[in-house]
């Protein structure tokens, strides 16, 4: 009798064990793979913020300050939209309630073509010494779109405005393609002003920005770090890694994740893999051919491009009650809740 429950048991098991493989080769697979520890990666928290990312790309400027873009997902208030249009930069600041921080979004290149972006890429050299890192080296493009525009001032101003008005709320900071050069930056400045406790940073298939001992004190200024790359994207790949340069090549900061798509007949496997700690793991996404551009414009399933190809372009409404404060500045257009009068800030 005991013989006989036990095989009906295991019959059962195995009718369970095909149902579930039969139901895996109809949806696909998630697979998580870890190596070593460090900053935990939330899976949840990355499909909320890749849509910052792809939000900031919207070039009507009206439906994202008043965020009804058709990106534009959950309840944000935006608080400022900067617009430098002689460098063609993008960004905003917002208050979310899920994850409850401020998000800083940053827009990836629009003024030439994707292609034409990443054929740049392979030449940027390492050119501009850190400041207070003698050994650390960056490209000064990367480096001068941050920290030498109008961006990082009004992303400041905007910080300091949202704690007085919400409270000390953490900071979110994140960025596709040079958006997430930019997000880095403005990550590691935020996390020398204010503490890397109130910083975390998200980027999706930026390049690399600097060389290894800046990568190492980046490691160092801002731990709560993921940097997510997606199959063959080959932005990740560039400028180019060669280890024999040491410190004059570029070199990735940590940590990675490497989303990527094995296919088995029926059956698609969807991995994420939780790479070193070395920034350059050799088993993520290093161990493949970055070819594809249409990797480096979709993650976890979401459009990561401009709405209007090709230009500088955006529109927006015309000025009523939707802006409570717009202005000109040094060809930056600056869209805000709060006064840009520097003394009325302070007033606040």
């Amino acid at each position: 009798m005991a013989r006989g429950a036990t095989a009906a048991l295991l019959l059962l098991l195995a009718a369970l064990l095909a149902s579930a493989a039969a139901a895996e080769e109809e949806r696909g697979v998630l697979r998580m793979r870890h190596s070593g520890g460090g900053y935990h990666y939330n899976h949840t928290l990355a499909h909320i913020l890749v849509e910052y990312a792809s939000a900031v790309y919207t070039s009507d400027l009206t439906s994202l300050f008043t965020w009804t873009c058709p990106r534009c997902k959950g309840h944000t208030k935006v608080i400022e939209v900067i617009v430098d249009v002689e460098n063609c930069l993008q960004a905003f600041v917002g208050v979310s309630p899920d994850p409850r921080s401020i998000i800083i979004a940053f827009r990836g290149t629009q003024q030439h073509s994707v292609s034409n972006w990443i054929e740049d890429l392979f030449w940027k050299q390492l050119d501009v010494t850190y400041p207070g890192m003698p050994d650390a080296m960056v490209h000064h493009g990367f480096y001068s779109a941050y920290y030498n525009t109008t961006l990082r001032h009004e992303i400041l101003k905007s910080i300091q405005w949202a704690w007085k008005t919400y409270g000390k709320l953490p900071i979110n900071v994140v960025g596709h393609s040079m958006g997430g050069a930019l997000a880095s930056f403005c990550a590691l400045d935020l996390s020398v002003k204010f503490g890397s406790q109130e910083v975390e940073l998200m980027t999706f298939g930026q390049p690399r920005i600097g060389n290894p001992a800046f990568a190492a004190y980046f490691n160092a200024q801002v731990p709560r770090t993921i940097r997510v790359t997606h199959q063959n994207d080959i932005v990740p790949h560039l400028p180019p890694y060669y280890y024999y340069l040491g410190e004059w090549t570029y070199h990735h900061f940590a940590r990675e994740v490497w989303l990527h798509v094995i296919i088995n007949g029926n059956l698609v496997t969807r991995n994420v893999t939780v790479c070193d700690g070395s920034g350059e793991d050799p088993t993520c996404s290093r161990s493949v051919y970055g070819i594809s551009v249409a990797d480096h414009l979709e993650y976890y399933g979401v459009t990561l491009h401009a709405d209007s190809r090709g230009t500088c372009q955006f529109v927006m409404g015309a000025a009523n009650s939707v802006y409570s404060y717009v202005r000109e500045v040094d060809g930056t257009i600056i869209l805000s809740r709060y006064p840009q009068d520097p003394y009325a800030l302070e007033s606040i």
